[in-house]
């Protein structure tokens, strides 16, 4: 007597609810009998974390039979809902020989995909779905499992034998750019696990984006982690012995005993300051926070609420600084800066840049002193005055922005401006920016017509290579390689500053030099070929109508 469809399932689910945990997704016998039976060649079940990674065809799939026939069609396909936005989606296969399933098998093919999910395949599934819910796609713990960790650690009232710290790596593009991007992710792997042994099983870390990383770990570890983040050679090729040093910026918060957990930001609110007061420190690499860092960040909240208002209200005004010719001393372009008058005083710029620098209202004042740049050069060519190039600074922020170079250009556009007028600075010290990014924009910039310079060259760690594989137009040198009078290293800053200036001159980039004061400075870039010259020796930032004078007169005495 032939088998019945009713009898091979009873099997099939017998033997599928006496699989445990450790069973491999691969069905093998359990559904070998079943599939047959269903003229199925394939079964898998596709997971994806949510409806923009389904559209990207960007899932986890769990093969559940596989006859090993390679000759397949997929007439046949189940979606369902999981978890937090995640999606199931199976797929069954027939071989291209097969007649089509009639109505009666897809019935029974349905039932055996539900089947699957509520006994079998939906565990394994959601298992996927946690590891994508609570790891990034490089398998390190995410942001979501750390706001999960400090649930569970506020249950256990374990807050106060903890520590929590925010560290950067620093200069890992450089890195990724010396050994290469296999190599970097090998030496972040082992920096991170190297890491996790000092802190043990009772501590987490997880990796907020890029070389970020959040942690807790007990307060008996504080010593040995800041050592650790203060510099640690790993070994990046095992064969040769290779290694190199890496180190990271950090801020840490030691969580007192009356420390009060409602929500995250409760931690955040003071492991964050800590962490970007590290960043833009001078002095160290790692700070722990402060009650200072309250009132900090409690003027840094009301100067972020206010912005919109006084950006709105045209508050922030364009001071231009000249760019004089040395030998002719001849107005050869200015730098706009930024200068906020708030309530009838003057905010320094070293008060708000920062602050707006920590999140995306940076990027928003660097256009509005585009616009604003462009207006004025467009009423200065309707006015017949003679026009010279202005340099605008971004922001690293900008880089996220995959539609920026368009941005620029909209916004120089719609003021009617001829490109030639307008160069985009760009920071030196942008080393967490890949040079990928960088490349992008800065080769769409120069295919616009629009000059490109790199800003503060020698103050960060990537001088060279950034020279070396963007085309700048311009090269501005730091004013920290000119010599003071009476400064032991003058004679070392003086050979540098030459060598500097030959090496751009030589690549056919435009040489400035900022921050000339002194007649012996302004002798020195004489001496070595750099033709132009920013500083108070010429012009501090001026206001519009006081620049517009100096473009007029155009030569200084």
């Amino acid at each position: 007597m032939e088998t019945s469809f009713q009898e091979i399932f009873t099997r099939f689910v017998a033997n599928l609810t006496a699989m445990d945990d450790t069973t491999v997704p691969f069905l093998g016998q359990s559904a070998d009998e079943i599939c047959k039976y269903l003229r199925i060649a394939r079964l898998e079940g596709t997971i994806y974390k949510d409806l923009r990674h389904e559209a990207l065809n960007n899932g986890h799939t769990v093969t559940f039979y596989d006859s090993g026939s390679d000759q397949l069609r997929k007439p046949y396909e189940s979606r369902h809902a999981v978890q937090n936005d995640t999606i199931a989606v199976y797929s069954v296969y027939q071989t291209t020989a097969c007649t089509p399933w009639n109505t009666e098998e897809l019935t029974h093919i349905q039932l055996l995909i539900d089947t699957l999910f509520v006994f079998n395949g939906r565990d394994r599934l959601l298992t996927v779905a946690d590891r994508f819910t609570f790891y990034d796609e490089d398998d390190y713990r995410n942001m979501r499992f750390f706001y999960r960790a400090l649930g569970e650690i506020h249950r256990q009232g374990r807050f106060p034998a903890l520590f929590a710290a925010q560290f950067n790596l620093k200069h890992f593009a450089l890195v990724n750019s010396q050994i290469g991007r296999a190599s970097g992710n090998f030496v972040m792997r082992n920096f991170y696990e190297g890491l996790l042994e000092i802190i043990g099983t009772s501590g987490l870390i997880c990796r907020v984006g890029g070389d970020n990383f959040i942690m807790l770990a007990e307060k008996k570890y504080v010593d040995q982690v800041v050592n650790y983040l203060s510099g640690t050679a790993i070994v990046y090729d095992a064969n040769r012995g290779d290694r190199i040093m890496v180190s990271a910026t950090a801020g840490i918060f030691i969580i007192p005993e009356d420390f009060q957990y409602h929500i995250p930001s409760d931690l955040m609110d003071c492991v964050m300051p800590a962490a970007q007061a590290s960043r833009h420190s001078h002095t160290t690499d790692i700070i722990f926070y402060n009650e200072k860092m309250v009132a900090n960040k409690e003027r840094a909240s009301r100067l972020q609420r206010i912005f919109p208002d006084a950006l709105a209200q045209h508050e922030f005004k364009v001071y231009y600084q000249p760019k004089v010719t040395v030998t002719s001393r001849e107005i050869h372009g200015a730098e706009a800066l930024c200068r906020w008058f708030h309530n009838g005083k003057l905010v320094p710029p070293g008060d708000f840049i920062p602050i707006l620098e920590s999140g995306m209202e940076i990027c928003e004042l660097d256009f509005y002193v585009l616009d604003r740049v462009c207006r004025d050069i467009r009423r200065w060519l309707d006015y017949g005055y003679p026009v010279v190039r202005i340099s605008v600074n971004l922001s690293r922020r900008h880089m996220m922005d995959l539609d920026l170079f368009n941005h620029i250009v909209q916004i120089i556009d719609r003021h009617q401006v001829p490109h030639q007028y307008i160069e985009i600075e760009l920071t030196e010290t942008t080393t967490d920016v890949a040079f990928t990014d960088l490349k992008r924009v800065v080769n769409g910039l120069q295919q616009a017509g629009i000059f490109t310079s790199v800003d503060d060259f020698g103050m960060g760690y990537s001088s060279l290579n950034l020279i070396k594989e963007i085309p700048w137009n311009v090269l501005k040198v730091d004013r920290s390689f000119l010599p003071e009078e009476g400064s032991p290293d003058a004679e070392r800053r003086s050979v540098m500053f030459k060598y500097v200036v030959a090496m751009a001159r030589d690549l056919g980039l435009e040489v400035i030099t900022e921050g000339v004061e002194t007649e012996a400075q302004l002798n020195l870039l004489k001496a070595n070929n750099c033709e132009l010259a920013q500083g108070f020796y010429f012009d501090k930032a001026l206001p519009v109508d006081e620049f517009e004078e100096r473009l007029l007169r155009r030569v200084y005495p």
